[in-house]
Formats: structure tokens, sequence, C-alpha cells
């Protein structure tokens, strides 16, 4: 179970052989790392679950490797999104074996131990999240990384400070961790060095993470929607031959604008971002950091409060109105995306 997802196991995999499972796509959502918050937002599974299934058959269709396998409907039955007739929220997958670095206090720190990672392991999931940026949105980490230097405007190919709803000159590529305590960027060397990738198979995952990238703008472009960043996740497979996993193209996975306006749980964010609870979750990862806490959310004092009621109406609708425009298929019977970010343009003007 993850704080958005369940998994069910059909077939555990084994050294040799991938298994089966399906992702049952829950209401819930989370922000700022911290697991399921108070609020469901209804329809948001299924929405997710589809806009996920839409683009991995894409995917599969320009001959990139994916763990998809399909969408289970209420009958039981697999099928694929055309043969739908009714949304559902469960997608059937291939599914890996998922080794965790161990964590370790080094000088008083903790860090982790990837020696499990070895050059001739295969079957597994790759222990990172890659993040592709075509532009920089209000809220994107990348304004704060530059003011924290830890990023330079000249590594995202600018040479000036870029301004919120900037585009980039061309996709920029960032990797983070997956399975540490919490998530941290990291360099393509840094994370070659850590799962011991070969030369050839980091440049593989850029020729198909730029492949994934146009798919999802292509077809986001479709429902007036810019697609301005997103993550992938990457397996190998039994062969050690990469695969694309955990779902692609959805409003938890990318950041998507219309006409200006974020269409993601980037509104749930831009909500709580004024709160004091969020002050509190920034100042509790801060202190667990110095102080080597594997768990920043026991240094929380506060927890967050519910939706208002309007804006978690707003929120489902967005989720399920994004999902008939990107796919080009009505499965909800919700006003058009414009329609709806009209309603929440309006409500954000009165706070």
């Amino acid at each position: 179970m993850g704080s958005v997802k369940d998994i069910e196991i059909i077939r555990k995999p084994t050294r040799e052989r991938m298994g089966i499972a399906r992702f049952h796509f829950s209401d819930r959502y989370s922000v700022f790392d911290w697991g399921e918050m108070p609020d469901h937002i209804e329809g948001k599974g299924a929405a997710l679950c589809l806009m996920g299934a839409y683009c991995f058959e894409k995917l599969e269709e320009k001959g990139i490797k994916t763990h998809y396998r399909g969408l289970i409907t209420k009958d039981g039955k697999k099928r694929y999104f055309d043969e739908l007739e009714e949304p559902t929220n469960i997608m059937e997958f291939d599914l890996v074996n998922v080794l965790k670095p161990k964590p370790v206090i080094v000088g008083g720190k903790l860090s982790y131990d990837y020696s499990m990672f070895t050059p001739n392991l295969a079957n597994f999931l790759i222990p990172f999240e890659i993040i592709y940026r075509n532009g920089l949105p209000p809220g994107s980490s990348i304004f704060k990384r530059i003011e924290q230097g830890l990023i330079k405007p000249e590594d995202l190919g600018l040479d000036h400070i870029p301004k919120p709803g900037e585009k980039l000159p061309k996709p920029f590529f960032d990797i983070s961790t997956k399975l540490e305590e919490r998530d941290r960027y990291i360099s393509w060397e840094e994370a070659k060095k850590l799962a011991n990738l070969r030369d050839e198979e980091i440049e593989e995952m850029k020729r198909i993470l730029l492949e994934i990238d146009n798919t999802i703008s292509e077809t986001a472009s479709r429902a007036g929607l810019e697609n301005e960043d997103g993550k992938i996740e990457f397996a190998f497979d039994p062969e050690r031959k990469l695969m694309v996993v955990d779902v692609v193209g959805t409003l938890d996975e990318c950041r998507f604008t219309y006409k200006g306006i974020h269409v993601s749980k980037e509104i749930a964010r831009q909500f709580y971002r004024g709160t004091e609870w969020y002050r509190d979750v920034e100042k509790a990862k801060r202190e667990a950091a110095e102080k080597g806490i594997k768990n920043w959310r026991l240094l929380c004092k506060l927890k967050p409060q519910p939706l208002d009621s309007k804006l978690k109406k707003i929120i489902s609708e967005v989720y399920m109105a994004a999902a008939n425009e990107f796919t080009g298929k009505k499965l909800f019977d919700v006003p058009s995306l414009a329609e709806v970010l009209k309603e929440y343009t309006e409500y954000a003007a009165e706070l």
C-alpha cells in the first residue's frame, strides 16, 4: 500500500521471473511527502488510472517497453483503453523486485548503502525517479534550488536567472533518489555509481525519456494542456532490458498547466503552502537532515487541515475533466476542463 495507490500481488516475482500485480488507484492524495492527507478526492483514482493506461498504450505503440498489462473492469476481465465503456481504477502490470538501500549512519549523519546493486543484477526497480522539465511553472523546486546555489541557470541551458512561467530551450532531466526516507537530487554520475549502471544504459534512459516527454506533450496539447514537468521510473526486466514502470502521464506524475493555471495536485499544494502545517513540515525536514533523523514526520507538531469543501469539489472535477480531454474519451460526467478551471479562478480570486 502506498499513500495514493494500493498494490495487489497476483504472483510474486522471483530472482529470474517477473511477477504480476495490480494497482488499485485510490482517491487518496499526498503532498510534500507527507503521506495520506485528510481528504479523499472523488474520481481521482480512476482518472489517474485511465490517463496512465492511455499513455502506456501509446508508448507501447512506439516500441517502448513498459510493465503495463491492461486494465481490469468490474467483471474482472482484462481490457485495453479503447475497449472501456466505463471508468476503472485497476491496472495490471508486470512486477519486478524492489531492493531498498540500507540506511546507515556515517559521521553522525544518515546515509544509505547501495552495494546490493551489482552490474549483473536484473529484474529489479532502478532506485531513482527521473524528472523531465520543459518549463518552470510557479512552485517549481528549481527556483528554491537556484536560490540555495544547488543548481545554476547554465545547467538548464539558460544565461539568466529564470522567472516563473519560463520555458526551457530543451528538456532538462533531473534525477533523485526514490527509496530513501527523503528524496534527494543527485547527479547522473552519482546515480550511475550507486546503482552500477553502464554508460549505454544511462544513454538509453535519456533517449526513452525524450520519447516519453514528447508523447505526453503531444497528448496533453489536445486538451489544451502544457506539459511542464513530470516524473518517470524505470526497472530492468529479467534480461536487464530497460522498462518504464509505475505510471506516467497523469496529473500526479506530471505538472500540467492550462493557460498558466496549474492542472494537477499543485492546486492542493498551493492551498497548503499558506498554512502553518506546511511551515512546520519544512522546519521538520531541515531539522531531520541536520540531526540524521530518519523519519522527519516525527518532528512535526501539526497535522494538515482538511481542504475547503468547494476547493475539494473543484479538484475532483479537474481530475475527471482532464482525463476526459487527455484521452479523447468522455468516461466521466463532468463539465469541460475550461469550465472547471474558470470556477477555480473565480474561487481563488475570492480568497
